[in-house]
């Protein structure tokens, strides 16, 4: 079953592993682009779908389950050899701390005014706590980031998925 939410706005996992089509379509596959930090998240389908309905940080109850569920995707991608797969859900963990921190930062999290300008950051006294909360969200995501990172078998995966693209990419001429 795709990602859903309880009414309640609380995460739940996956009945299953998510699907991984990379490892069944080689154009797919190697179409990929690590690319740096979070780019291509929300463009490289059928991932995205698969992956952003587990992605949320609204609070930090939210950001604490909707990061435990993003870790076990992307172990769960690591396990079967889906580079594709490992590495967007990284990129949503990525993304999470800092969606979540540029919330911090900005109240609406808003970067840029509409007329491209960069927005001046938060000023006011956090009477709510929301700022704080973003920061601890943040903070959440950061650290399964650094798990994902850090992974020995994700960093091998990584390597092998790129020299694997070459050769492809090579005899495709």
């Amino acid at each position: 079953m795709v990602g859903r939410k309880a009414t309640n706005k609380v995460l739940v996992p996956p009945d299953s592993p998510l699907a991984a089509p990379a490892l069944k379509d080689q154009s797919l596959c190697f179409s990929y682009e690590i690319a740096r930090g979070e780019m291509g998240v929300l463009s490289f389908e059928p991932y995205k779908g698969l992956i952003l309905p587990y992605w949320a940080f609204r609070t930090v109850p939210i950001a604490e389950k909707s990061a435990e569920i993003l870790w076990t995707i992307f172990e769960s991608y690591v396990e079967r050899g889906d580079l594709v797969g490992a590495d967007m859900t990284r990129k949503f963990i990525q993304m999470g701390m800092t969606r979540a921190r540029r919330y911090a930062n900005h109240k609406g999290g808003r970067k840029y005014g509409e007329d491209g300008k960069q927005l001046e950051k938060w000023t006011d006294d956090d009477v709510d706590g929301k700022r704080k909360e973003k920061e601890e969200a943040s903070e959440v995501f950061k650290a399964y980031w650094r798990r994902c990172i850090a992974s020995e078998s994700y960093v091998q995966l990584k390597k092998d998925w790129s020299k694997a693209k070459k050769q492809y990419l090579d005899a495709q001429g």
